[in-house]
């Protein structure tokens, strides 16, 4: 839960803490490194888009990698149905309470599972006004703000 903590206030960070904004593009787990005490920090900012305080967030042409582009950014782009697929099924864990089956046999707190789960599942919404800011990300991870129940991501299915 800490590492998701660290990537989120990071990001939150590049979007809207910096004098300059930065759009990284590209947060994958081969862009997260640890430190010597275990903090993510992110890294590779190759593709990452600058932003002067009178631009917005908006801009052309799609940069990062396949999988981890925010949805409505692919639309040229072919998604496999593996990638709607797995999104279902972690959605039917979760809403079947069989959220052991997303970790295997690891001996987790399985209410810290659940909301990671729930906070996941929002971020992975195909429509980008259900998807929650950076800072809802984070209070969500902190235990700040009550997470509500998630729809399914079901919509992605119909993307393909």
């Amino acid at each position: 839960m800490e590492i998701a903590r660290d990537i989120s206030r990071g990001i939150l960070y590049l979007h809207q803490e910096c004098e300059t904004q930065i759009v990284h593009c590209d947060i994958k787990p081969r862009n997260i490194l640890m430190d010597e005490k275990w903090c993510a920090k992110i890294s590779d900012f190759g593709l990452a888009k600058l932003l002067k305080q009178d631009q917005t967030n908006t801009y052309s042409g799609i940069r990062g990698t396949k999988g981890y582009v925010a949805p409505e950014k692919c639309v040229d782009w072919s998604r496999s149905e593996d990638e709607a697929i797995l999104e279902e099924w972690a959605y039917d864990c979760y809403s079947s309470r069989k959220i052991g089956s997303l970790v295997g046999d690891e001996m987790v707190e399985e209410r810290k599972v659940e909301r990671m789960v729930k906070i996941g599942i929002w971020c992975v919404q195909y429509d980008l006004s259900l998807r929650p800011t950076m800072k809802r990300v984070l209070l969500m991870l902190e235990g700040t703000v009550e997470i509500p129940i998630p729809p399914c991501p079901s919509s992605f299915l119909s993307s393909i």
